[in-house]
């Protein structure tokens, strides 16, 4: 008897690999042949040693010409009918809407929309953003929908702004966003202090508020904070919402302020830091860079969006501010500077939480039931 396929659709190969390999893992664990349709550059063979296929597709993200977008719906419905998959797991808002048409163009009914954040539908406010969202719902719950569609999601908010129940278990999935694996990423002792030592990790973007700890910061030690910042990441040229370089060597040239570039040594990066920031404007679904310092046993500052709120409790696991407000940000890095035992305390309350149902394996067993569940329940023959 042949073994069922999954075939994912992502945008970039790095994009799968930091934070997909999991369910790329599960599916294998399960039995199944399991592919990935992506743009490559450099990830090849740490996708295939889990077991998968990458089939390369290359396309430019941040076009949005007509053109461009039906040639490359017209390619995807190529490989999707020549992989004839069982489910075809679309990740992201982009490949979802290109990649969910091709596949349903194709005549495979078993799909899932991995909806990894809204982006600027979640980020943004206003007319424009209110339309956008419209279109998105519309093509997203009309257009590419059907009785065999889930929606998978790393937050309880999103399925609402999409106009779908989160207790919807025959429409909708949650699991705990990408995922990390505690016996890796470890907690480690504090580092000396004063000062306190802020970590920011992510893709420099302006919705992920790099802008907002920078200037945060400042205000922080203008009131006598003793508080320094190290900005780990890159810009993203593909991306039309990056930060250029020139600002941020800009940034870096301030008191207190370090751009170290983008690093792989993320354990390394929390034994050297007291606290985590991600002072996002929203589109999270839920950061995988809060996630990994909760992991190492780190407080996070973060902000009042979905992806954020949903995972740090408030006076337990960090703090939550309100969006977009550096003076707020600024506010609880001087209470923070200032009582080490509350930051340490803290960081352990991370690290609990992310144990309680935020894991690796707690992400693969969710997205083990959501295929099982597609196929009727029945458990395909395990791979060797």
């Amino acid at each position: 008897m042949p073994r069922p396929k999954l075939l994912f659709v992502a945008t970039e190969d790095w994009f799968f690999a930091s934070h997909f390999l999991p369910m790329a893992r599960a599916a294998r664990e399960l039995g199944f042949d399991v592919a990935v349709i992506a743009r490559e550059r450099n990830h090849r063979r740490v996708i295939e040693a889990t077991g998968a296929r990458l089939i390369g597709l290359e396309a430019e993200r941040r076009s949005l010409d007509p053109r461009a977008l039906f040639k490359q719906i017209g390619a995807l419905k190529r490989l999707i009918a020549a992989e004839r998959p069982d489910i075809l797991h679309c990740i992201a808002l982009k490949p979802i809407a290109l990649a969910g048409l091709a596949g349903k163009l194709a005549g495979v009914e078993r799909r899932v929309y991995a909806l990894t954040g809204l982006g600027f539908l979640g980020a943004r406010q206003g007319a424009l953003a209110a339309m956008a969202r419209f279109a998105a719902i519309t093509w997203l719950r009309g257009a590419i929908d059907g009785p065999q569609v889930r929606f998978l999601f790393e937050n309880p908010d999103d399925p609402v702004t999409l106009g779908l129940d989160p207790q919807d278990a025959a429409k909708v999935a949650i699991v705990g966003g990408a995922g990390v694996d505690p016996l890796i990423l470890m907690p480690s002792p504090m580092p000396p202090a004063p000062p306190l030592k802020v970590a920011l990790v992510a893709r420099m973007l302006w919705s992920k508020g790099v802008d907002l700890a920078v200037e945060a910061v400042r205000l922080a030690r203008a009131e006598g904070a003793k508080v320094a910042l190290t900005i780990h990441g890159a810009p993203d040229p593909s991306n039309p919402k990056a930060i250029p370089e020139a600002t941020l060597k800009e940034w870096a040239a301030r008191p207190g302020i370090t751009w170290a570039g983008p690093t792989r040594d993320i354990e390394g990066v929390w034994k050297a830091h007291h606290l985590c920031i991600l002072p996002s404007r929203g589109g999270e679904g839920l950061p995988r860079t809060i996630l990994e310092a909760a992991a190492c046993g780190r407080a996070i500052l973060t902000t009042d969006v979905p992806g954020c709120r949903s995972f740090v409790r408030d006076g337990q696991d960090g703090m939550v501010v309100p969006a977009d407000d550096a003076a707020a940000l600024a506010r609880a890095l001087v209470v923070l500077a200032r009582a080490p035992g509350l930051v340490e305390r803290m960081g352990d309350s991370a690290r609990a939480r992310l144990l309680d149902g935020h894991t690796e394996r707690d992400v693969m067993n969710g997205v083990k039931t959501l295929y099982l569940s597609l196929l009727g329940g029945s458990t395909p023959e395990v791979a060797a």
